[in-house]
């Protein structure tokens, strides 16, 4: 397959500076001010306002992330899990005014999850019917809408929980999203698969892909090129599948090097540039 068009995770200042370079050529965006709770909890009209304007003459892919702090999708308190559901739906709201077509979701689970599978062997069962029920009062709006929930890896070091969590609810809306430096730092900390495993495992289900690099360490999100990850077979990795995620760079900082490394990951893919980007020093 041909590798998607790679876009650009934005807030709003992000945003601002990177406008023209992602209109221009309609590259995908993910907006991701509304992560935050006193922002997702209030009145989102202002700054729904400002990217519908400033988007006017964007036609290329849009997505959000949802929110996430304290939101456990396989909560095991049913009450808890209204609200997860309350915030998410109003996640939905906000990407069906900015006509957006994915919202990323978290992952449940965890390293814990996976030492203890045979400790606890319902374990694993139990926080995928309580996560298949938090998204059953979801994903019907997600279809109405035309969006879809992407599940990220965060804490994940099994690759595959959240392919047969998605297996097992079986909604077209539902897939799975892989983040690259989450993977790296599970890899590294945590005896993990490496990157291209993840996206072995997620191959049929993979709809969104967080690319940022890492030292095996920390949640870095630093620039691809200025960490440890090997992108060449990474890239390839993800070309091989048969559907087309979309490519999403994450980055902490120095956005004004955006371009370029958008620039340096297509000409890797297409095997004319080896060199990685230049760190930036401040």
């Amino acid at each position: 397959m041909t590798l998607s068009t790679i876009g650009v995770a934005v807030t709003r200042d992000g945003f601002d500076h990177l406008k023209d370079w992602i209109c221009s050529e309609d590259r995908p965006i993910e907006i991701q001010d509304f992560v935050a709770p006193d922002l997702i909890a209030g009145d989102c009209s202002a700054i729904i306002a400002h990217y519908k304007s400033a988007l006017s003459e964007h036609k290329g892919h849009r997505g959000i992330h949802g929110p996430f702090f304290g939101l456990d999708l396989a909560n095991p308190d049913y009450d808890m899990r209204k609200l997860v559901q309350q915030r998410l739906l109003k996640g939905l709201e906000i990407a069906e005014a900015l006509s957006a077509k994915h919202m990323v979701v978290h992952s449940p689970f965890s390293y814990w999850d996976l030492l203890n599978r045979y400790n606890y062997p319902n374990s694993i069962p139990s926080m995928n019917a309580a996560a298949a029920d938090c998204l059953a009062g979801i994903l019907p709006r997600a279809a109405d809408i035309g969006c879809d929930l992407v599940i990220e890896n965060i804490e994940d070091t099994d690759p595959t929980m959240r392919v047969a969590l998605v297996q097992e609810i079986g909604h077209p809306n539902l897939k799975v999203s892989i983040d690259t430096g989450h993977a790296d730092l599970a890899h590294g900390q945590f005896t993990a698969p490496p990157v291209v495993d993840f996206i072995a495992a997620a191959a049929g289900y993979l709809g969104h892909v967080h690319l940022q690099d890492a030292d095996g360490y920390s949640d870095r999100h630093w620039h691809p090129g200025q960490g440890r990850l090997n992108w060449q077979p990474l890239l390839q990795a993800i070309d091989a599948l048969d559907e087309t995620p979309h490519l999403i760079i994450e980055v902490r900082d120095d956005m004004a090097r955006i371009p370029h490394t958008a620039r340096w990951l297509g000409d890797l893919a297409r095997s004319s540039l080896l060199t990685p980007p230049t760190l930036s020093i401040k």
